[in-house]
């Protein structure tokens, strides 16, 4: 069991820096010491945050009453087991990454290794771990396309279980381990990636344009990778602490999913994108942008403290010294102007920590 130590401030470890002090601190840096730090506290009764990244949280100002378990395991194997094995394969290798490896080190990896697809997701910060929770897409890429499977410590049957990824419950921004929350403590992940120099056919407008590419088309792991850091640079969705626009949780809504009803009230530019269910998907940024909340809104109820950044418009951020009720209150507003405007409710991305939107 390692160290417990004393109370540590959370907005030291969120991409937000907003958050109190966690009662207990644990940082698990063995894959053993991480499940003993969590089933010691189930055990007690304690309340458990697991912490990977941090950078799909929201976390109170009085922080968390309980144990916060720091996960930092690291290491990545190939199905091989030698990570610089690059003899001939038949088409694909499975690649397994420890739940506390940063996600972008991982994306980074695979590309200098001829491994395609997780290159559209590079410069998403967090964990590997935190991935498969969210189904973590960006730029026609999620992690459902590629995820084989699952390793999990199960709370409350206290045992190891592996889920496959049809077992997974993936859809969009959501999967079982988020359906059932707190009881799933992501060990490791396996990915089934394509080795070749080229990447999956690149899915996103945007993204083909930056590349001088056809929608379908592939291009070279190395040119998307830097095509994707480039945009979310441009975005302020690559970290930099020189950079308030950064200072954010990324997307904090996520993209509307519709009836065909409630998208056809939407005005006829509202974009719309027709699902296989027939659901209808739009985009958040839109309805925000087009409900008055431009890039830099400030809030006269919340201050100057916190805004909307002033390169994308789905993104909260904090202008340096704010508080997470500054931050709801502005996330409050934005989600009321758009409800009152369109009559869509959008639903926060990151997950709330002591509080609520």
């Amino acid at each position: 069991m390692p160290e417990v130590l004393p109370a540590r401030a959370l907005r030291d470890h969120t991409t937000l820096r907003l958050g109190g002090p966690g009662r207990e601190w644990v940082r698990a840096t063995t894959e053993a010491d991480l499940v003993a730090a969590v089933a010691e506290a189930d055990a007690a009764g304690t309340p458990v945050l697991v912490l990977a990244g941090g950078s799909n949280l929201v976390v109170a100002d009085a922080g968390f009453d309980g144990r916060v378990v720091q996960v930092a395991t690291t290491g990545v194997r190939t199905d091989g087991g030698d990570l610089d094995d690059l003899s001939p394969r038949c088409g694909g290798i499975e690649v397994t990454a420890a739940a506390g490896e940063d996600w972008d080190r991982f994306v980074a990896t695979a590309v200098e290794h001829g491994w395609a697809g997780v290159e559209a997701l590079s410069g998403i910060p967090g964990a590997v771990g935190s991935t498969p929770i969210q189904n973590v897409g960006a730029y026609g890429q999620d992690v459902s396309q590629t995820i084989s499977r699952v390793r999990t410590w199960d709370r409350r049957d206290r045992t190891q279980r592996t889920y496959t990824a049809a077992e997974c419950g993936f859809g969009y921004r959501h999967s079982r381990f988020k359906a059932e929350p707190g009881r799933h403590l992501v060990l490791d992940v396996t990915f089934q990636l394509r080795v070749g120099g080229l990447s999956e056919p690149v899915a996103y407008a945007e993204l083909a344009r930056a590349l001088g590419v056809e929608q379908g088309q592939r291009a070279p792991l190395a040119d998307v990778r830097a095509a994707v850091l480039a945009l979310r640079g441009s975005k302020g969705m690559v970290l930099d602490a020189a950079d308030h626009d950064t200072w954010s949780a990324g997307s904090f809504f996520t993209n509307p999913v519709l009836s065909a009803e409630q998208a056809a009230a939407l005005p006829d530019d509202a974009p719309r994108w027709e699902q296989p269910d027939g659901t209808v998907k739009s985009s958040a940024a839109w309805l925000i942008e087009h409900a008055g909340f431009g890039r830099g809104h400030t809030s006269a109820a919340a201050g100057d403290r916190v805004a909307l950044s002033t390169k994308h418009t789905l993104a909260l951020t904090n202008r340096g010294e704010a508080t997470t009720e500054e931050l709801l209150v502005l996330a409050r507003e934005v989600r009321d102007g758009v409800r009152e405007r369109f009559g869509v409710t959008l639903v926060n991305e990151p997950v709330t920590v002591g509080c609520a939107l």
